[in-house]
């Protein structure tokens, strides 16, 4: 173990487990073998970190989180898969995140994520930096979530699905379609768009002219008559800049569809 780390008596630390300075280890909490934590992360009591997870420093684990566990798949062959967690992320009472399926395959926690309590990631998710998944959201396998994503509370994403950066996904429903870029998802609603994330957008640094370029796309996309095809090529033909081509590569590039929008909603973007 290494130098100033506090370790419980009562938890369960493998020899084999690295261990990094600072690390705290709360009463009756399990690390297995192979297990890495990184320098100054707290683990809190009854917390249990498998074989094959790599937290990263500075990390927070608390009571009853399980991180690492086999993954929910019946094809699962007891195959070496991992879970590599970046550094600055909590996870909260009773969150569980499962390793990968597919021999040498990996669920990824990017840097500074915040998973709220009772919330599951799945095997081979992958989240990117500053994610937020408020209590009880649920991702299936294969879900992939970009940079500074919110999803809301009691909010299931299905398998594959792709939720693009700054996007706001609401609570108590379900998703299981692509949602683009720096839009905003109903709450108890399934694959419907409401309009975009424009405080993300500003929060994001994003300026007014970028801003206004992004909303060109998104009403091209989604308040006007064209198929989600002739959007595209309109969007385009004359919108300009990295976040409009980010919004169309995203679009482009999704295997399952996106989310539509009830035109008869009228909410504000």
């Amino acid at each position: 173990m290494s130098v100033n780390t506090e370790i419980h008596p009562s938890a369960i630390v493998s020899k084999h487990a690295d261990i990094g300075v600072g690390v705290q280890i709360g009463p009756f909490s399990v690390i297995e073998e192979g297990v890495q934590i990184g320098d100054h992360s707290i683990i809190k009591s009854h917390a249990v970190i498998y074989r094959g997870t790599t937290l990263g420093s500075g990390c927070h684990v608390h009571p009853q989180a399980v991180i690492g566990d086999t993954p929910q798949d019946l094809t699962f062959q007891e195959s070496e898969t991992y879970v590599k967690i970046g550094s600055h992320c909590v996870f909260r009472e009773c969150v569980t995140v499962h390793r990968g399926t597919k021999e040498g395959s990996s669920t990824v926690v990017g840097d500074d994520c915040f998973i709220m309590a009772c919330s599951h990631v799945a095997h081979n998710v992958k989240l990117g930096n500053q994610v937020v998944l408020a209590n009880g959201a649920l991702l299936g396998g294969y879900v992939e979530i970009g940079d500074q994503v919110f999803v809301a509370g009691v909010e299931g994403i299905h398998q594959f699905v792709r939720v693009g950066r700054l996007a706001m996904v609401g609570g108590g429903g379900g998703v299981s379609k692509d949602v683009p870029p720096f839009c905003t998802v109903h709450s108890v609603r399934l694959n419907e768009v409401s309009g975009l994330n424009s405080i993300g957008l500003k929060r994001a640094g994003l300026n007014p002219d970028e801003r206004k370029e992004v909303k060109r796309a998104f009403d091209f996309l989604y308040n006007s008559s064209l198929n989600v095809t002739q959007a595209v090529e309109h969007i385009k033909e004359q919108c300009s800049g990295p976040f409009v081509e980010e919004f169309v590569q995203f679009i482009e590039s999704s295997k399952r569809g996106i989310c539509q929008r009830n035109r008869t909603s009228r909410v504000e973007c």
